[in-house]
């Protein structure tokens, strides 16, 4: 990718990620660990989406930054959201999305616990 395409990019995901009156900075999923205790916009493709049923809770995760299990950043939603979304989140993986919320470690990784489908932001190209 060069750097002009990186740039438009970058400036697509922000416009199509704005919470409220103002976009905030979009931050790769391989740098998300870096703003662990921080609230935060997490920038990037769902690499792969994963419904763990039999996990406690069971959570949806959206995996992005590689794919599973070498991912660096988990949107983790919770089960009682996964019916609330739409596009489902299975019909996310292979799109760049935006999370928002706050960003916590995970065994070395970058999570953000999903609290409603307005804190994942689908990147549109308009």
């Amino acid at each position: 990718m060069t750097p002009n395409t990186r740039r438009i990019l970058t400036a697509l995901l922000l416009s199509a990620c704005a919470t409220g009156a103002a976009a905030e900075e979009a931050i790769r999923p391989e740098q998300a660990v870096r703003f662990a205790g921080q609230s935060g916009m997490v920038c990037g493709k769902v690499e792969k989406t994963r419904y763990a049923q039999n996990s406690e809770g069971s959570p949806t995760f959206l995996h992005m930054g590689g794919a599973f299990p070498r991912h660096t950043f988990s949107a983790r939603i919770p089960q009682d959201q996964r019916d609330k979304f739409r596009p489902s989140p299975e019909e996310l993986e292979g799109r760049d999305v935006c999370v928002v919320g706050s960003i916590q470690r995970d065994a070395g990784r970058a999570e953000i616990a999903v609290r409603s489908p307005s804190d994942v932001k689908l990147a549109t190209i308009k």
